[in-house]
């Protein structure tokens, strides 16, 4: 069996990702040894990463995970998609199959399970969800899945939104602001990048949010961002980005090598990379 992996992320900005230590500290839990990349690239255009995914193919990866802002780009440059991957239209994990490159989505999957404790808890209403890029799209599909009929959807352009609003058919509709998309929402996700750092911005007004909804933000630097440390502050129910960057990375590494992850083992490499950030900057 297979005992040593090649694996890495594709995005910008990177440098923070915890995913490297859980990554490499979860194969180690298993007598296994992984190396995970970092490739940083901004501002990378379609022939960029073509040719990035070409390195992939030929330099031994088992694979790699995607994020922002190249989860949508890379999709028409893969071999295959799962089904989840395809109806999202998204992609933030690609496993290298021989010579193909299948894309998947353990986005939706990782955030189904973080969230899934919340919903069964809160009361029924409309959810709001701020964003429709790639971690957005499988947001919406986790909660549809989870049999959330009333998703309202707001992304500052306007046409994203109305698309994946018509993706999901009967369980979403676009709204046209930002105080729209939140007026009377049992619960809100925050699925941009706003709030991480550097940036200390928040997506939604304080003054919008309400101690009767629940907010959860895809963020994890901060783990603690100004939106989720408002709702706090107001007697919101959150959670923050830890459960969905762990879920989703132990998805994409059973993905990677087929091989089940400790849970245990990458939540503490997670939460000793945060534990090591927060004492570097206090």
């Amino acid at each position: 069996m297979r005992d040593r992996f090649l694996t890495g992320l594709i995005g910008y900005p990177i440098a923070h990702s915890a995913a490297p230590a859980m990554h490499e500290q979860a194969a180690a839990a298993l007598g296994a040894r992984c190396h995970y990349q970092l490739i940083e690239v901004k501002g990378a255009g379609r022939d960029d990463l073509r040719a990035m995914l070409g390195g992939i193919r030929r330099l031994g990866f088992a694979g790699v995970n995607v994020t922002f802002p190249y989860k949508e780009a890379v999709v028409e440059l893969l071999d295959d998609l799962a089904p989840d991957a395809r109806a999202i239209g998204a992609v933030n994990t690609i496993v290298v199959d021989g010579a193909r490159l299948v894309g998947h989505n353990t986005d939706a999957t990782g955030f189904a399970r973080a969230i899934e404790p919340l919903l069964a808890l809160a009361p029924r209403g409309p959810i709001a969800l701020i964003g429709a890029g790639g971690v957005g799209k499988a947001i919406a599909f986790a909660l549809a899945g989870l049999g959330v009929t009333e998703l309202r959807i707001f992304d500052a352009d306007a046409a994203k939104a109305a698309q994946l609003a018509a993706q999901l058919a009967d369980h979403a509709v676009r709204a046209a602001s930002v105080a729209a998309v939140v007026d009377g929402a049992a619960g809100l996700v925050n699925a941009t990048p706003v709030g991480m750092l550097p940036s200390r911005d928040t997506p939604v007004p304080d003054a919008l949010l309400r101690p009767s909804m629940w907010v959860a933000d895809v963020v994890y630097t901060p783990l603690w961002t100004p939106l989720l440390t408002a709702a706090k502050a107001k007697g919101a129910n959150v959670l923050t980005g830890r459960d969905l960057a762990i879920n989703a990375s132990v998805d994409a590494f059973k993905l990677f090598t087929g091989l089940t992850p400790p849970h245990g083992a990458m939540a503490n490499a997670f939460d000793a990379v945060m534990a090591a950030r927060y004492s570097a900057s206090a």
